[in-house]
């Protein structure tokens, strides 16, 4: 196909469907950002971004990423468990440091799925005890998980960031149907390479 054809191997990628109304309400956020990184330009240095991430601990490969180009079929397999083991970690990231890791785990150490509620303890127990003195300027950022928005959520960060949440239903809105760009997506995968 290559060679005699001149064509080449793509891989169709999956997007979410924007609306015209979500190009706006996106094109809205960046403006507002932007206003505020005018009115205050230290924002970013201010600006503590948490997220969780899921690390399967069996060496999971995604096969949808992964391709093998040699000049035979190597008939490699990849075997992986049926119920493979991972971990859930959250971490929040600003210019002064992490915050974190949280793991969110059972009695017994296996890892539990995350929950608002669960979230909400992490905020509580995790996250208020050990934010810096002084923390009435930090802004924080989440993206626009369901767990991540739920009432109870929203309202623990709100009272340790009054008047300065970003998220889907925050006191600046994420956009729905965003891509997650903070911090802990760029940083957390270096939590376990050690």
């Amino acid at each position: 196909m290559r060679s005699d054809l001149s064509l080449h191997l793509y891989k169709l990628q999956v997007v979410h469907a924007l609306s015209n109304r979500d190009r706006e309400i996106r094109l809205q956020f960046c403006r507002h950002f932007v206003e505020m990184l005018t009115e205050n330009p230290d924002l970013p240095n201010k600006l503590l971004m948490g997220d969780e991430a899921h690390f399967h601990l069996h060496g999971t490969v995604n096969k949808q990423n992964f391709r093998y180009w040699p000049a035979a079929n190597p008939h490699e397999l990849h075997q992986r468990p049926t119920y493979d083991p991972k971990v859930n970690v959250w971490c929040a990231v600003w210019s002064r440091g992490v915050i974190g890791p949280y793991f969110f785990e059972d009695e017994d150490g296996k890892a539990i799925t995350v929950t608002s509620q669960r979230y909400t303890e992490t905020i509580n127990e995790f996250l208020s005890p050990n934010l810096p003195p002084n923390n009435g300027t930090l802004w924080f950022q989440q993206d626009g998980a369901t767990a991540h928005t739920a009432v109870i959520r929203i309202a623990a960060l709100r009272r340790l960031f009054p008047q300065r949440v970003i998220s889907r239903f925050g006191d600046v809105p994420w956009p729905p149907r965003s891509p997650d760009l903070t911090a802990p997506d760029f940083f957390s995968v270096g939590l376990f390479e050690k």
